[in-house]
């Protein structure tokens, strides 16, 4: 039971993030280098989170103060990783204007890898110690714990990996067209979702879960409306019913 709960939470948190990363991003190696320059500065923003939490002594046992730093410092380097890639435009338009890559010339795209990026090592750091556990020795439940805690924690892992990708794509989009008020709801929805996991200590998992889902929902519809896309249109694109035959 073990090896299957370590591989159905496993799949669970990463196998949307693996397919996104399959289908989209792993033809192309220039979104692979970005791809994969995003997760650096995520454990860019963990170090100096984890330097300045070391630093400030006498409050290291208080969650929640690890924690809002640590999201202060992932949406600084994101900014960061942001005014790194946009200096860094033309020269990379150049570079890959012979490429089957034309991920510098739709910035809809680049958003998108980078929130990705962002999202699975956030995901990683988040659940590789739970997946570690997961394989025993030991089970969960025998001092009145839920035995649903690794599914539980592997699907707001999955949350948090979606969210990251649909919150770099309204970052960008907010930076780009100067407005900073979508980069104000990226933070109150990052420190929100946050926020909602200091409820697991307790064992209260549904008013973390929903929430979070919620919050998953909100981000999607924002970025999918930051990016340009018509609410119009994609009603009209939903299957309808046939009619009956009278």
């Amino acid at each position: 039971m073990t090896a299957l709960t370590f591989f159905g939470a496993a799949l669970t948190a990463f196998g949307p993030a693996l397919s996104l990363f399959v289908l989209t991003i792993a033809h192309d190696p220039v979104r692979i280098i970005v791809l994969i320059l995003s997760a650096f500065f995520w454990l860019l923003s963990l170090l100096f989170s984890s330097l300045f939490w070391t630093a400030v002594y006498p409050l290291q046992h208080v969650l929640a103060f690890g924690l809002v730093f640590s999201i202060l410092f992932q949406e600084l380097f994101r900014f960061f990783l942001y005014l790194m890639l946009r200096k860094a435009d033309r020269v990379m338009r150049k570079l890959t204007e012979n490429e089957h890559t034309q991920i510098f010339s739709h910035p809809h795209i680049l958003a998108y890898v980078v929130g990705l990026g962002f999202g699975i090592m956030s995901g990683a750091f988040s659940l590789v110690n739970v997946l570690a556990d997961s394989v025993g020795p030991g089970t969960v439940g025998f001092q009145g714990e839920s035995q649903n805690f690794f599914m539980i924690s592997a699907s707001l892992g999955l949350a948090l990996i979606l969210c990251h990708t649909f919150w770099g794509v309204i970052t960008f989009v907010a930076f780009d067209d100067k407005k900073y008020h979508w980069v104000a709801a990226v933070w109150i929805l990052h420190y929100l979702f946050s926020c909602l996991t200091l409820f697991n200590p307790s064992g209260w998992y549904v008013a973390s879960v929903l929430p979070a889902y919620i919050n998953l929902g909100v981000s999607g519809a924002l970025a999918f409306s930051c990016a340009g896309g018509s609410w119009s249109r994609l009603i009209q694109c939903l299957p309808r019913p046939s009619p009956t035959p009278a």
